[in-house]
């Protein structure tokens, strides 16, 4: 008997991982609008996509974030940040925490044969992604994708495996703003402790702060943590306030971006409500 249960896809049925449904909604933003692979996007991150562009449109009238705008604003930032790094020669490691269906691997090992790259996530998105790899082809010797909780003891493992005399980037995209403070500064201390273990190290994520958010984008955030079944968290006042936390964990001179720094640079960074995301980049 078909029920409410068993049709849902398993990403989205109830007692799921709560972050995957974003997964594959950031995963057809990314395909939708040119970035990367368009073979990741999935069928539930089309659904997704069609739903939120009709919720989300009386937010974009009150003069609300748009999801899309912050969440390809956050991306080509990092994009931007890390292409910098590989260029110098400083990075020649990648390591995606909490992957999803992102992109940019895939992008990274195809424009450069020098570069290794490893994403990390739970274990049916990471098969997913597996399949999905299999399917459109990669370098199966640089592109590595592991089955990892990012908060657990198994995460040392990817970090151990990698070239220790070869520099290393660590992305966050997407993941911080499920979880509460607490845990978020513990997986920055001890990604801090990692880094340490490499000639050069660069942490890139995205984040927000509680200054640049309005009444919209609270409701914004309240409609998001229901979608995911799970609190969305803003978890400093301001940028000064995440680089002091960031110092604290063990990073040293941590800049927090605001993409209109970037408006002559790149593309959407002052469309509404690219600004109400952070770009962290840190080093230990």
């Amino acid at each position: 008997m078909v029920t409410p249960k068993n049709w849902l896809p398993e990403q989205l049925r109830p007692g799921a991982h709560t972050i995957s449904p974003t997964a594959h909604y950031t995963g057809y933003v990314w395909a939708h609008h040119g970035l990367g692979e368009p073979r990741l996007a999935t069928l539930q991150g089309r659904v997704m996509h069609t739903a939120g562009r009709a919720v989300m449109g009386p937010l974009e009238l009150m003069g609300g974030p748009t999801l899309e705008h912050f969440l390809l604003a956050r991306h080509r930032i990092i994009d931007r940040l890390l292409d910098r790094e590989i260029a110098s020669g400083s990075v020649r490691q990648v390591v995606e925490l909490a992957a999803g269906m992102s992109p940019r691997s895939l992008d990274l090992v195809r424009r450069h044969a020098d570069v290794t790259c490893v994403e990390v996530d739970l274990p049916a998105m990471a098969a997913r992604k597996k399949a999905a790899l299999a399917r459109i082809g990669t370098d199966p010797g640089r592109h590595h994708v592991v089955a990892a909780d990012v908060f657990s003891a198994s995460l040392s493992a990817v970090f151990d495996a990698l070239d220790p005399d070869q520099g290393i980037a660590v992305v966050t995209e997407g993941l911080l703003s499920y979880f509460p403070a607490d845990r978020v500064l513990n997986l920055w201390c001890r990604l801090a402790q990692e880094l340490r273990a490499f000639p050069t190290g660069v942490y890139l994520s995205d984040l927000h702060v509680r200054s640049s958010a309005g009444v919209p984008d609270r409701l914004f955030a309240l409609g998001l943590g229901l979608a995911v079944r799970g609190r969305v968290h803003l978890h400093f006042d301001d940028d000064a306030a995440a680089a002091d936390a960031l110092r604290t964990a063990g990073f040293a001179t941590p800049a927090v971006h605001a993409p209109s720094e970037y408006a002559g640079d790149l593309p959407g960074m002052t469309a509404v409500g690219a600004d109400r995301v952070r770009v962290v980049e840190a080093r230990p």
